[in-house]
């Protein structure tokens, strides 16, 4: 009997390697950032507290290759440690931070505040916030200043405040409607958002409809926002892109907790410690 020749034996080989049933052995390790367990990791709380500041404008600022982009500064001022939550206690895992100086009258605030203020033996703050953290490393001790250092250039934080109020805001506006035609038997409607349902059946306006509205003044959060520069000696944060809120507002910093993209790669070796030098 004849022997396959090589190159019949070849062929069939290759057959085999682009055929649609062939099992392709997967990769032991899985990509970086890319796997079940890391993308876990990113959703957990962070290790650390973070801070509060104040919205002092916007700037526009260059990289180093001369690339324009828009920044946001932010000032920490005044920014420490007011109390603690415990898990064993609360149920979780927090550290109360406050900031500022509260210029009102003293006989006008909560007694309760002002009871914490004095258990922790720090002036009243004109604003309190709190942030939830993993374990009990990152409960940092009363009366601890947290300073701008707490962050650190090339890091990524994730920004929450409260947006501007726009008031009652027709569908135009407030969800970005293209409006009834200019002409052609419209009148007076030309900005109305059109029918909202249907005829008899359902016979009613199926819930989270876009209507018109009460828009903005919402708590806001923008995650992965890259810091560009820290300056400890002023309390000066600025971030890349827009904050939410007017000047002077508060807003509330802290270290990235979903990060995806560019950011999952490059920031655990950027991140600062755990207690503020």
């Amino acid at each position: 009997m004849a022997e396959a020749t090589p190159v019949r034996v070849f062929s069939r080989g290759v057959a085999q390697l682009i055929s649609p049933n062939a099992n392709v052995p997967a990769a032991e390790a899985p990509a970086r950032n890319n796997s079940p367990a890391a993308a876990y990791a990113r959703k957990q709380l962070v290790s650390r507290t973070g801070a509060l500041a104040f919205k002092r404008g916007m700037i526009s600022w260059y990289d180093e290759n001369g690339v324009h982009m828009p920044a946001t500064v932010l000032e920490i001022d005044l920014c420490q440690v007011v109390g603690h939550k415990t898990e064993e206690k609360h149920g979780y895992n927090a550290v109360q931070v406050g900031m500022g100086h509260r210029n009102k009258a003293l006989q006008k605030m909560n007694k309760s505040k002002l009871g914490q203020f004095s258990a922790a033996t720090v002036n009243p703050k004109q604003a309190v916030a709190e942030f939830r953290i993993r374990g009990k490393d990152g409960l940092l001790p009363i009366t601890t200043e947290i300073t701008a250092s707490h962050f650190k250039v090339g890091q990524y934080v994730d920004v929450q405040a409260t947006s501007k109020g726009k008031g009652f805001s027709g569908v135009m506006k407030r969800h970005g409607f293209s409006g009834l035609p200019a002409s052609h038997g419209v009148s007076l409607k030309h900005r109305s958002g059109g029918t909202t349902g249907q005829n008899t059946d359902p016979g009613r306006v199926f819930p989270g409809r876009k209507m018109a509205g009460n828009m903005g003044n919402e708590t806001v959060t923008l995650k992965n926002q890259k810091v560009l520069s820290v300056d400890e000696d002023t309390g000066i944060v600025i971030v890349k892109g827009m904050v939410p809120g007017s000047k002077g507002k508060i807003v509330k910093l802290s270290d990235a907790r979903n990060m995806y993209g560019v950011a999952a790669h490059d920031v655990k070796s950027r991140l600062g410690p755990l207690v503020p030098e």
